[in-house]
């Protein structure tokens, strides 16, 4: 009994490239033309070399030299029809080479606005698929703390009276904030908090807030803190702890200038 070898596995052949054709490679000055021609301003420099783009198609690489385009080429590129002695001009354009100045990356009007730039008078739109709002009749955070039978209820009436919020922050929203907040000046990681003689939570100016967000933040209440009215999570701290004993009323008394008080030895009678 002979052994079966195992079928090799089929190779992929690649496409062999195209060669370039002499005639239209020689055709540097008719490119050169043709890229003057579409230049204007942008000055055309030294012929960087060609490409083979196909059968008789080519593409001259032309350095352009105005300051402002740096690091990009005129590509020119030629076709010579079959038989024809002479080549044509196909298709100028200007296109960055490798390491070109470019302008930086689109990024959209949505992710370019800042709390900074929201100025009186300004309106920032909310978009309709917001993910971190959900509809209001869910009840929002507090929707797993009520009996199904009464949020129904609660959700009808306020329906019916059209009362309520439309939309109220999801899971998701809410987690955001929870991330952006723990990153800013009321988070536990900054060189106010690992300095401060006490924690948020054990300050008697420390409000929590209500629902699952109220585990982690509050707002402060002390005028004399750099936090007052902002939120600050429960192991942020500062200088100004409800905790810090005011050592003036431990001090000294200093010496009356004028003592009306202590009596020299003897009688008030002597």
């Amino acid at each position: 009994m002979t052994d079966m070898a195992a079928p090799s596995a089929p190779q992929t052949r690649r496409a062999p490239r195209p060669k370039l054709d002499p005639v239209t490679a020689a055709a540097v000055d008719l490119a050169r033309e043709a890229a003057l021609a579409s230049s204007g301003t942008h000055a055309v420099g030294d012929h960087l070399g060609v490409i083979a783009e196909g059968d008789r198609v080519v593409t001259h690489l032309f350095e352009c030299t105005h300051p402002g385009y740096r690091g990009w080429r005129w590509n020119v590129t030629l076709v010579r029809a079959a038989r024809a002695k002479t080549p044509t001009v196909d298709e100028v354009a200007l296109l960055p080479g490798e390491g070109a100045l470019l302008a930086p990356a689109w990024v959209p009007w949505s992710e370019r606005v800042s709390p900074d730039d929201l100025t009186p008078g300004l309106l920032l739109p909310t978009p309709a698929e917001d993910e971190r709002l959900e509809p209001g009749f869910t009840g929002g955070d507090h929707a797993a703390d009520q009996d199904p039978a009464e949020a129904s209820q609660l959700r009808a009436v306020v329906a019916e009276l059209g009362l309520g919020r439309e939309r109220v922050l999801s899971p998701y929203g809410r987690e955001q904030a929870a991330e952006r907040w723990l990153a800013g000046d009321g988070g536990p990681d900054n060189p106010m908090t690992k300095q401060a003689p006490g924690r948020c939570v054990g300050c008697g100016y420390f409000v929590r807030l209500q629902g699952s967000l109220g585990t982690i933040f509050g707002v402060c209440a002390n005028e004399s803190s750099p936090s007052d009215a902002a939120v600050v999570a429960v192991d942020h701290g500062c200088g100004a702890h409800s905790d810090v004993p005011d050592e003036t009323h431990a001090a000294d008394r200093s010496a009356p200038i004028w003592d009306t008080i202590s009596m020299s030895e003897g009688s008030l009678f002597d």
